[in-house]
């Protein structure tokens, strides 16, 4: 017989998000307790993404995407500055390389403004390429606030948080059912922890398992779980020194924010991600095909020429979320699906990462709503 333990709050997915909304419960006294199905916390998608922080520019006025966005990237850097964690404002440049581009940069300019990116400003190439002179541009919009962080010192810090107030994160501790009733759930954990687990609050912060889990979750109507829609993005890194001081972005591209250089903490030069929608239903297939950089040379040597050929090298890919009808965070609770104490949150990709304190903060105050 398995053993049965009970508790307040579970949060399922010990990502970024995850840990964020674990801790930001336990900082109310809740007793909380994460699961993960792998072998240690940030194994998924918050270990594969460019550890940018990002301003707020992209995403349409009011929604979640650019409230939680903007609201996250101030939570973030006072949090990295309190904890010390390794985080700097490198700031970024979104080029345009044509006239149409140049004026797509000026209603991004708009809305970065109407989202409270205050501090976005459009500059004319030549300024652009004075200020970057390998760049090759028509306008570009610089983003002084973007920047980049240490995502895993921020998880353990998080994690470092959530145990500091009685939490705990656990590992190896898949959940392969979920049946709420009665004001309660009960889950199902497969091995190696084989237990029963019973809680009040459940938040399903699985990431790329959350639609999933929601299918799972016996007594929730599926009518308001989202279909899954994995959208793959593959990372080759630069040989050699960062041909820039600051992050390049091209104008956004459908699905995606193009093909855009970021330099890490340690100065390393990548660009991606591209975008390859995955027809499977199984979305780990991490191997980055070496063939894949023929596109990215053709799409980097627009905005920066001097690309030497063979400079790029597979680095790594990562997998983001998505789901059917929706380019927003879904963050559905008891008003969606009338089960009182479950939050399920589906399609939180990029901006999830800059997002993730806000998003804490948001999914206890919706918790203490409907208490």
């Amino acid at each position: 017989m398995q053993p049965e333990v009970d508790t307040q709050t579970v949060v399922i997915g010990a990502g970024v998000v995850g840990l964020a909304v674990a801790r930001a419960l336990a900082l109310t006294g809740r007793e909380v307790m994460v699961l993960d199905a792998n072998a240690q916390i940030g194994h998924g998608i918050s270990s594969r993404n460019s550890e940018v922080i990002h301003a707020g520019i992209y995403y349409p006025q009011h929604s979640l995407k650019a409230r939680l966005c903007v609201a996250g990237r101030q939570l973030l850097y006072r949090y990295c500055k309190e904890r010390h964690i390794n985080a700097s404002a490198v700031g970024k440049m979104i080029v345009a390389t044509n006239d149409t581009e140049s004026e797509s940069l000026r209603h991004l300019q708009q809305r970065a403004i109407a989202n409270g990116v205050n501090d976005i400003e459009f500059i004319d190439g030549a300024t652009a390429m004075q200020r970057q002179p390998q760049l090759n541009c028509t306008a570009a919009l610089h983003s002084p606030s973007t920047g980049i962080v240490d995502s895993h010192q921020l998880m353990v810090s998080l994690q470092g948080d959530i145990e500091n107030h009685s939490g705990m994160v656990i590992c190896h501790a898949p959940v392969e059912k979920i049946d709420a009733a009665d004001a309660c759930f009960t889950l199902t954990i497969g091995a190696p922890s084989d237990m029963q687990l019973r809680c009040r609050e459940l938040i399903n912060c699985a990431g790329l398992e959350a639609v999933s889990v929601a299918n799972h979750t016996a007594g929730l109507s599926q009518t308001t779980v989202p279909a899954a829609r994995f959208a793959k993005g593959s990372y080759f890194k630069l040989q050699g020194p960062a041909p820039f001081d600051t992050l390049i972005y091209p104008a956004p591209v459908e699905g995606g924010l193009g093909v855009h250089l970021t330099i890490d903490l340690a100065g390393q030069a990548r660009f991606g991600p591209d975008v390859e929608w995955l027809e499977s239903s199984d979305p780990h297939d991490y191997r980055v095909d070496p063939n894949r950089s023929n596109s990215f040379y053709q799409a980097i040597r627009k905005y920066w020429p001097g690309l030497p050929d063979n400079a790029l090298l597979p680095d790594y890919s990562g997998i983001r979320p998505k789901v059917e009808g929706s380019t927003d965070f879904i963050i559905r609770t008891e008003k969606d699906h009338a089960i009182k104490g479950l939050i399920n949150l589906f399609g939180i990709e990029s901006p999830g990462l800059t997002s993730s304190l806000a998003i804490g903060e948001y999914v206890t105050k919706q918790l203490t709503k409907f208490a």
